[in-house]
């Protein structure tokens, strides 16, 4: 089941953030985006992620947020795979190093796309249960 290629799973329209933007932007993003994580790029190049665990470790008010720009605290050493790697190395990436989302680039390390741990579980998911199942759903609900 996890042999298909990650470009059947992944996220193609990432959106971004620039390493000169703040942790203040980030922050909104995620807030109004119910993001947790949100790779930084220069141009179409991944050169970071920064997500909300990071928040957690920083213990910054949101006003001091404003003045703290991203290529500072953002993680540099990502973990990513090519669109031509298999779901199950997403999903043991995620497993080995307790991630919650995989960066996908091209040769030149340009971002093509991202998988999440729920586009992970949405697609099993769907493997295992492929029929709609709203007929199980209560009207209540």
């Amino acid at each position: 089941m996890m042999n298909e290629y990650v470009t059947a799973i992944m996220t193609k329209d990432v959106i971004t953030l620039s390493p000169d933007q703040t942790l203040a932007d980030a922050r909104n993003l995620m807030l109004e985006k119910h993001f947790h994580h949100v790779p930084i790029v220069e141009g179409k190049k991944l050169v970071g992620m920064i997500t909300s665990w990071d928040f957690l470790k920083f213990g910054k008010s949101p006003e001091e947020l404003t003045h703290v720009k991203l290529s500072e605290v953002m993680t540099t050493k990502i973990a990513a795979l090519e669109p031509d790697q298999h779901i199950g190395a997403v999903a043991e990436l995620l497993m080995e190093h307790l991630f919650h989302a995989v960066p996908i680039v091209n040769d030149d390390r340009e971002l093509v796309g991202i998988v999440t741990s729920t586009d992970l579980i949405e697609y099993e998911y769907k493997k295992e249960y492929p029929d709609n199942l709203d007929k199980f759903i209560p009207d209540n609900m």
